[in-house]
């Protein structure tokens, strides 16, 4: 019996079997190089409209937020507050994926549930944009020449894109 044995060029078939096929020497040009993959972007910064007010009087308007994952999703389902107000659904996923406001590294729930209403708008619409869409920039056109243009929604004082 014949053992087939295998190196890093050829296989070697069986006695009655195809000859090993000759390695042959590329000729002409080279394959053009493939452009690099872009990197999945994970975290966002944003601003605030009005910003977070803290204890001291401090206002906290920058920040970042991370793409979430099915865990973040799922977790404010078994959480009693979100049982008892499902509205409470949002405050508790916000705090989980966002991973900084202003000089606030641990974001907790306590801080969603102080922001005024039209951050925590804010906040959930640019949730939403940057885990189903992908980005945080919306197409919008100008409603006196009509010319269409992209606007990024993160940042910005209010009237500034």
């Amino acid at each position: 019996m014949r053992r087939r044995t295998v190196s890093h060029t050829t296989l070697d078939g069986p006695p009655d079997g195809p000859a090993p096929v000759p390695e042959v020497e590329l000729v002409g040009r080279a394959a053009p190089p493939r452009p690099p993959k872009p990197k999945l972007q994970t975290e966002f910064t944003f601003e605030l409209p009005r910003g977070y007010v803290d204890e001291t009087g401090t206002v906290h308007r920058d920040g970042s937020m991370r793409l979430a994952t099915a865990r973040d999703e799922l977790a404010p389902l078994v959480d009693l507050r979100v049982k008892d107000n499902p509205a409470y659904l949002s405050v508790v996923l916000l705090s989980m994926v966002i991973t900084r406001l202003g000089t606030i590294t641990e974001v907790r729930t306590e801080h969603v549930e102080r922001l005024f209403a039209s951050d925590l708008a804010f906040l959930q619409d640019f949730y939403r944009r940057i885990n189903a869409e992908g980005h945080s920039r919306a197409a919008v056109t100008c409603p006196h020449c009509a010319t269409d243009f992209e606007v990024d929604l993160a940042g910005g004082r209010p009237g500034e894109s």
